[in-house]
């Protein structure tokens, strides 16, 4: 059966529990985490189990060969924050990979002087660092040890699931992607996608996740498995060590916020692109966005200029920040100088700036957000960049790579050129929000560039417009687009389009598929809720 993506017509209600409430893109993963809080862990925990049960039901998207990123309030009232995210290999110089590329038969360049970072391949493979963060994770905030977490994945990886529709869509891209007999092995079945509704088993993926349930994290970064990692890397002609895995570590970074209309928004720093999120609140406040008509041209021209200049700001700034410093991006004086840039028409002297623009815009994640009667909440990201990453599987680990170096840009200029060690400019931001003193919700939207222009539009329909958070969610989004398109869903009324090409937007209506993946969880004074994705396959559940 092929799925009807285009499709969007589900009624749902805002989810509310007693105890706690998940909410992420696939219901069996949820489940995991509900599975979790019942047998006495907190939000952490779940989030934990959560995501390692997305690495199985949802593996087009997420991976142990990825990064994930945390951000949450404790039930003691600790805004925090964490970050796995690994860095390009310590012989991937500038030279190294240009030379590299020129000598891939497949790339466009035939002089390293013209070389471009490739979308996918070993030499767009980074550390990982999603093993070490779960473990940090639990370690730190949670009250169960990882092997516990672990064990609705491998079940779901050993014993088999029946896959979803998205996720059914989102595997045929596997069929072109893979090339290597191993990686085809793990993720094909007779050469072929999953339908929906098929019973797979990934049991190489689980007899990994057995292993670090069994040994620890350490077993990705200094035993057989990383070992397997360097030698597939390298095999592909990247740079990848066992070194390299081992010197990985979890860092827990100071979040960064602004107060956009009397809430207070939390972000990742760099190198994640939440001050993009932050400045473009900040510069839509200054324009009054949120104070037009829900359904007028006026409000979405307002506030999608507001993230064409937090685009353009964000991308020739942002960086891992051991390498360059960036301006106060998230600052109302900042914000004041760039709304100025804005009028009623629309503004096309903005580029995207970022290596692989193109390629990242509709990039596959999960996130996830739960949050527990103890007072937590948490908002978890997990992704391997584009769908099914690099399209490198470590030997018979199960495991597939991330390809987020290919965000690095072989430009010496370019503030996002690769350096040994360096992190790349990375798409994945988890949100927090306080809307009141005892009022706090953790959510995000995954998808790439999508991600802060979607934080900017849930945000603004609860603060400005009140909405529940089902229908904030609900609503049909805009998106700016690299190519400077500003595309709409099919629901936005003809006439708002009409008059938007009016005020100068090149106006394309895209597929809902396109426009991210929401999540949320709030807690608001002791009451429970959540609200999940229309336009995914998962839910929000709550006991």
């Amino acid at each position: 059966m092929d799925p009807d993506l285009d499709r969007f017509n589900s009624r749902r209600s805002t989810v509310y529990g007693q105890r706690g409430v998940v909410s992420t893109s696939q219901p069996l993963a949820s489940q995991a985490g509900i599975e979790t809080l019942r047998d006495g862990g907190n939000a952490f925990d779940a989030a934990v189990a959560t995501a390692a049960a997305l690495n199985v039901v949802e593996p087009t998207s997420t991976g142990l060969g990825g990064d994930v990123f945390a951000l949450y309030k404790t039930a003691d009232g600790e805004v925090g924050a964490m970050r796995a995210c690994g860095g390009a290999p310590a012989d991937a110089t500038l030279e190294n990979v240009r030379e590299a590329v020129a000598q891939d038969p497949d790339a466009d360049a035939d002089d390293p002087a013209d070389a471009e970072m490739p979308d996918t391949g070993a030499l767009a493979v980074t550390v990982p660092g999603t093993a070490r963060g779960w473990e940090a994770t639990a370690e730190e905030l949670g009250t169960k040890d990882l092997g516990e977490l672990l064990q609705p994945a491998i079940r779901y990886a050993t014993e088999g699931y029946p896959v979803s529709e998205v996720v059914s869509a989102q595997w045929q891209h596997g069929e072109e992607l893979f090339e290597t007999e191993n990686a085809r092995e793990v993720f094909l079945f007779d050469g072929e996608a999953p339908e929906t509704g098929q019973t797979v088993r990934l049991p190489k993926l689980g007899a990994s996740m057995e292993t670090i349930a069994e040994e620890g994290a350490d077993a990705v970064y200094e035993g057989e498995i990383a070992e397997a990692i360097a030698d597939e890397v390298q095999e592909q002609g990247g740079f990848m060590t066992v070194d390299d895995l081992a010197d990985f570590e979890v860092e827990w970074p100071e979040p960064v916020s602004t107060t956009y209309n009397g809430a207070e928004v939390y972000e990742l720093p760099p190198n994640n692109q939440g001050l993009i999120a932050l400045e473009a609140l900040n510069v839509a406040e200054q324009l009054g966005a949120g104070e037009y008509d829900y359904d007028s041209a006026e409000r979405v021209h307002y506030f999608s200029e507001a993230l064409k200049v937090a685009f353009h700001d964000g991308h020739r700034y942002i960086t891992d920040p051991d390498y360059e410093d960036h301006p106060p991006l998230a600052s109302e004086a900042w914000a004041e100088t760039r709304a100025a840039e804005v009028g009623p028409e629309a503004n096309h002297d903005v580029s995207f700036g970022v290596p692989n623009a193109g390629e990242a815009e509709d990039a596959d994640t999960v996130l996830l957000t739960v949050a527990d009667d103890e007072g937590n909440v948490v908002s978890y990201i997990n992704s391997r960049f584009a769908g099914f990453g690099s399209g490198v599987v470590a030997g018979d680990t199960g495991i597939a790579l991330q390809n987020r170096g290919s965000s690095f840009s072989l430009d010496a200029d370019h503030p996002n050129r690769i350096e040994p060690g360096k992190r790349p400019f990375h798409t994945l931001i988890p949100g927090l929000v306080e809307f009141d003193e005892d009022d706090w919700a953790a959510f995000g939207v995954m998808g790439g560039y999508m991600q802060p222009q979607g934080h900017v539009q849930v945000i603004s329909n609860i603060v400005d417009y009140g909405m529940p958070l089902q229908r904030a969610l609900d609503e049909p989004r805009w998106r700016y687009r690299e190519s400077g398109e500003l595309a709409l869903e099919p629901q936005f009324d003809d006439d708002v389009a009409a008059k938007l090409v009016r005020k100068g937007h090149d106006v394309q209506v895209l597929s809902p598929g396109l426009f991210g993946g929401a999540q949320i969880t709030r807690n608001e004074g002791g009451v429970l809720s959540g609200a999940t994705e229309p336009r995914k396959d998962g839910n929000a559940q709550g006991y």
